[in-house]
């Protein structure tokens, strides 16, 4: 008969965030013994990190810090929802963000050799994985620095954290029209803030494509040139931040909104999880 109840193993699942099986056998092995079989999941869970390597880690959050005129944003990821959403993944994200923050560090890389407590980030995140025996990984960081910079968080999911993150970065006084701005670029992703950002290799072949999308739908070769520069602009209006239609007022272009409020934009940063 086991020494444990349905009440110790979601106690001790709680507290090292291990899925349900792997703590019931380790109070079995245990034999009820909390201590003891915190342990036995840290040992497994350490003999288990190399394994879990080449596992797939989709889900996790975006966290973000800022301050006066320097952002952060860290994705932190791990294999599945219940993980991303526990007090234990949240608390380690928390660190990560910390660690990013103090070395100022701008790529992942960088982020893993900092320190933590006497710790580098990687054996942080080594301890995790074997404790909560998923795969955890840092994916991405971006920084912005300007005059000001302005955070989001989006759910994309309410019992979720947060899985889109932006940091948009600007000069001028009204914060409020920073803050929409940021919330479109949330919503819109777009590739870059402005068109010269675009590489020519890219215009030529979207200017390729949409010549010969035109030539197969029979539209005449005189109008050619007016169609092609028609679905290029369109690709610039999809893709350049500056040239998306706002969110809020579909008639204006981003770029008129800023203007009208006296907003000079500096810079940006989104990330979503797993993409």
């Amino acid at each position: 008969m086991a020494n444990h109840t349905a009440a110790d193993i979601k106690a001790l699942r709680e507290a090292t965030g291990a899925g349900m099986m792997d703590v019931k056998k380790a109070l079995d092995e245990a034999e009820g013994d909390k201590s003891k079989a915190t342990e036995i999941l840290r040992v497994k869970g350490l003999k288990g990190v190399t394994k879990r390597e080449g596992r797939s880690a989709s889900n996790g959050l975006v966290t973000a810090h800022v301050d006066g005129g320097v952002g952060t944003l860290v994705e932190i990821n791990c294999e599945t929802d219940f993980v991303a959403k526990g007090e234990k993944f949240g608390e380690l994200a928390q660190k990560v963000l910390d660690a990013a923050v103090a070395s100022g560090s701008a790529d992942a890389d960088a982020l893993l050799a900092t320190e933590v407590d006497g710790k580098t980030v990687k054996e942080l995140l080594d301890e995790a994985n074997a404790g909560i025996g998923e795969k955890i990984e840092v994916r991405r960081v971006a920084r912005v620095e300007a005059p000001k910079v302005i955070s989001y968080l989006h759910k994309t999911s309410p019992d979720l954290p947060a899985q889109i993150g932006v940091l948009f970065g600007y000069a001028g006084d009204d914060d409020a029209v920073a803050r929409d701005i940021a919330m479109h670029i949330a919503a819109f992703s777009p590739t870059v803030m402005t068109r010269d950002e675009v590489s020519e290799d890219m215009v030529a072949n979207e200017r390729r494509i949409a010549e010969e999308t035109a030539r197969e739908e029979g539209k005449p070769e005189a109008a050619l040139p007016k169609i092609v520069e028609g679905r290029v602009n369109g690709f610039f209006a999809e893709n350049v931040l500056l040239e998306q239609k706002f969110a809020k007022d579909q008639k204006k272009q981003v770029q008129a909104i800023l203007k009208e409020a006296g907003i000079e934009p500096k810079g940006y940063a989104r990330v979503r999880v797993g993409s």
